[in-house]
């Protein structure tokens, strides 16, 4: 094929498309007669006619459509291309929107938020805490960050952060006046420290342990929506408190909270950041994405 052949190629997919040659013309910014050359040049050097004409209409006819079907994904793989080759030289700038859960916002984002708006100026970061899975395409959001098991099959991923390990926790305080679990079935004895999503779910204990999982409909006195009231509420001797091991190593280290059912705290995977199609993909989201990508 010469190169002459694949501009006359994209010509008369302009034609089929606008059903026009004006039409292709005017996408194509080029006169409507080198339009209608273009497409007999390529029917007689393929010896087969590609568009049926009348005064009124143009279509193609069924060996053009055939051709065109065929055509298309080559087509289009050279338009995504040019604009990546396009943006390539862009600044990264511009309103980026990031859905994401408290806890990945807290220990992932913003510990680096600094460094990154330093090296981007001119991007404007929007993060919007929401804990349920969030339809990015529908809510209008550039990309979202998620545990693994909630992304949905059809999402391109990124992980965005290490493994993770759950703590459950207590005040010595606690086990003063509460037997410490065994096992993740004692934890239904327990005044535990319930966690609700901003969705408005009810968080249910996840535990695992040599290939058996469990989780538990925990009850307690005590119901808050994030990490830091439940630290505190937990190192008062309030409950059991059910969270990252990042939170409260610290604590845990000085003796100001117990650990128990360790064994049961299997780590699991991290963070990811999912968002629908490359295809999509603005220089503020690749700078995005390559900033935070996890590297193991």
């Amino acid at each position: 094929m010469s190169r002459t052949q694949l501009s006359q190629l994209a010509v008369l997919s302009a034609v089929a498309a606008h059903a026009s040659f004006r039409g292709a013309a005017k996408e194509l910014g080029i006169a409507p007669s080198a339009v209608s050359h273009a497409v007999a040049s390529l029917e007689r050097s393929l010896g087969i006619r590609l568009l049926a004409r009348t005064t009124r209409s143009v279509a193609a006819t069924e060996e053009g459509r055939r051709l065109l079907e065929r055509l298309r994904p080559a087509l289009d793989e050279i338009a995504h291309a040019l604009e990546l080759a396009a943006e390539a030289r862009e600044r990264p700038a511009g309103n980026l929107r990031v859905t994401a859960p408290r806890f990945a916002a807290d220990l992932i984002l913003a510990p680096r938020l600094g460094d990154f708006l330093a090296r981007y100026p001119d991007i404007v970061l929007e993060i919007a805490n929401e804990d349920g899975f969030t339809d990015i395409v529908q809510e209008g959001y550039d990309a979202g960050i998620r545990l693994g098991e909630s992304l949905e099959a059809d999402m391109i991923a990124v992980k965005v952060g290490p493994e993770l390990v759950s703590a459950v926790v207590a005040a010595p305080s606690y086990f003063e006046r509460f037997p410490r679990p065994d096992h993740p079935r004692d934890l239904t004895a327990h005044r535990c420290i319930r966690r609700r999503f901003s969705n408005g779910t009810l968080y249910r204990w996840e535990f695992e342990k040599d290939g058996e999982e469990i989780t538990v409909s925990v009850s307690g006195p005590l119901i808050l929506g994030e990490d830091r009231p439940i630290v505190e509420a937990a190192l008062s001797g309030a409950g059991l408190a059910y969270l990252f091991e990042s939170r409260v190593g610290d604590y845990i280290a000085d003796g100001r909270l117990v650990r128990v059912l360790q064994d049961w705290c299997a780590p699991y995977a991290g963070p990811f950041l999912y968002y629908p199609s490359r295809r999509q993909m603005r220089p503020a989201l690749r700078a995005f994405i390559d900033f935070f990508r996890h590297i193991a």
